[in-house]
């Protein structure tokens, strides 16, 4: 089972907003947003929460190709986000998820025995390649007690 496969298996969300997950891997995910208009904002675009939402969903796949190897010892977690909304958004809508850390830093983080947080760099793009907007959420390695 693929990482979005797995996300979209496990998070009711991202089947209720019928995210498309298009590529998976510790470098990069490329989420899209079908264009739907039960999910439209007054203007006809997608709406703010689904934006959010999806650039949230690409972010939480990138971490889980990252570090799924980590999931034994330790629970990824959403820390803070924080979106900006730069052009009107019509149509399909695309998020591409970057880390912005190294994983093995991270990683080398855990192995001491904190609790690495790092961010996660989303853009938001229409279909004609313009961003409309652009997210980021920071992520933390929760280790298990």
């Amino acid at each position: 089972m693929s990482v979005g496969e797995m996300l979209a298996a496990t998070v009711p969300m991202a089947r209720t907003l019928n995210l498309e997950f298009q590529e998976t891997t510790p470098e990069r995910a490329v989420v899209r947003l079908p264009d739907q208009a039960d999910y439209h904002n007054h203007v006809g675009g997608p709406h703010a929460g689904a934006m959010f939402t999806l650039a949230e969903s690409a972010s939480g796949a990138i971490v889980l190709a990252a570090f799924g190897d980590q999931l034994g010892r330790a629970v990824p977690l959403a820390v803070k986000a924080e979106i900006g909304y730069k052009k009107l958004a019509m149509g399909v809508v695309t998020a591409t998820a970057t880390l912005g850390r190294p994983a093995a830093e991270v990683v080398a983080e855990l192995d001491e025995g904190l609790r690495p947080e790092f961010p996660v760099r989303i853009s938001l793009t229409r279909e004609d390649g313009a961003e409309t907007g652009e997210m980021t959420v920071v992520w933390t390695l929760r280790p298990n007690s």
